[in-house]
């Protein structure tokens, strides 16, 4: 793979991130082959980048209320759709249309990677080569979409510490890339045909991308959902019509669906005042933590922590739990949570997108199931 290094920002940015891709790799591989229990740091830095791209498009944006739910049910949405618009409807392209500029973290550099390479090293961090083609299809038309919207952004708003470039190999903050020899290191004697499935699983899928009202959709996807998906109004507090609930049941049969975690009091009661200052705890453990609200998908939306009403989303990250959708149980001096799926919940769930390849479903039909009225439309500036 090409890289050729187009300029240089060593100071500022790079400032305490030295060793950040070779940590975000390992990440990957755990990922890969077992599930992480605790929330990882990039989960939690994208919620807060797609929270703040929402935001940025709310205020510009009306953006229609995502279908009502009633006595628990979400009324259907509209049938989806797949369309090529006309070019002269597509956002304007970024003059390098052959590459991606990307921040080198551990050198400051910004490299030039072809958008090609970007995509084979995309879809390597952040789905197992194993899954079907079909769902690695999708995810790489959703990583290719994230991109897009990514460049679009920054060449209307620089991010400073990009220091001119689209994106950044920090997988803390930025969608997951490897490297061709991090993806050597990574599959081993398994590179020749990863690679390979990889390779003709981006040519096939590169052109592609997909966009909602003539724009880069987000592209939101997560390991596994509770069954159900989860809305962008439930998870980040705005309404997306795209980013709504749909069925994936399948996920209820995908490795570690569901977990326990447990936490005897002395650790519970750290996590939740280190969490939560000035937090009240009572003596009785089992008062300490009361779920509220829910959603249809199972999301907790608020609990009463002590004498405090918290977010589900911040009772998770404060406990590490692998997703919103739990349930809590007290016994022998411990605090049991019960979780279902991995992950936000929001968008394709790759176990999903993974069991819809495996009985027949195309990358379109994945895509048009989990983006719901959303249009596959050719990248123009490829």
């Amino acid at each position: 793979m090409r890289h050729t290094v187009t300029g240089d920002c060593r100071e500022g940015a790079v400032y305490g991130h030295t060793g950040a891709v070779r940590r975000g790799v390992e990440s990957t591989q755990q990922q890969r082959h077992i599930l992480v229990q605790t929330l990882s740091s990039k989960e939690r830095a994208m919620n807060r980048y797609i929270t703040a791209v929402i935001a940025a498009a709310a205020a510009i944006t009306i953006i229609p209320a995502i279908p009502v739910y009633i006595s628990g049910r979400m009324n259907k949405p509209a049938a989806p759709h797949t369309a090529v618009i006309p070019e002269a409807e597509m956002p304007e392209q970024p003059a390098d249309e052959g590459f991606y500029k990307v921040l080198d973290v551990n050198t400051g550099e910004v490299m030039k990677v072809p958008v090609r390479d970007y995509l084979i090293g995309a879809a390597a961090a952040e789905m197992p080569a194993s899954f079907e083609p079909e769902a690695l299809k999708a995810q790489i038309v959703a990583a290719h979409t994230y991109a897009v919207r990514q460049v679009l952004r920054e060449k209307e708003s620089p991010t400073p510490e990009l220091c001119g470039a689209d994106l950044s190999n920090d997988t803390a903050k930025y969608q997951g890339c490897l490297t061709d020899s991090q993806i050597r290191h990574y599959y081993g004697t398994a590179y020749e045909g990863n690679m390979e499935k990889l390779s003709s699983a981006v040519d096939e899928v590169m052109p592609y991308i997909m966009t909602y009202a003539g724009e880069p959709i987000i592209a939101a996807f997560h390991s596994m959902s509770s069954g159900v998906t989860e809305s962008a109004e439930n998870a980040w507090g705005t309404p997306v019509d795209y980013l709504v609930p749909v069925d994936s049941a399948a996920d209820t049969e995908a490795p570690r669906y569901s977990e326990e975690a447990r936490y005897p009091q002395p650790v519970l009661e750290k996590r939740l005042t280190d969490a939560f200052p000035g937090v009240v705890l009572g003596e009785d453990m089992t008062g300490w933590i009361v779920p509220g609200r829910t959603t249809p998908s199972g999301t907790v939306l608020d609990a009463a922590v002590g004498d405090m009403t918290v977010t589900g989303s911040d009772l998770r990250t404060a406990l590490g739990l692998r997703s919103a959708c739990f349930t809590v149980t007290y016994r022998d001096g411990e605090a049991v949570f019960t979780t279902h799926g991995f992950g936000h919940g929001v968008g394709m769930s790759q176990y999903g997108a993974n069991a819809m390849a495996k009985s027949g479903s195309s990358w379109r039909e994945i895509l048009e199931h989990y983006y719901p009225g959303c249009c596959i439309v050719t990248d123009t500036g490829m």
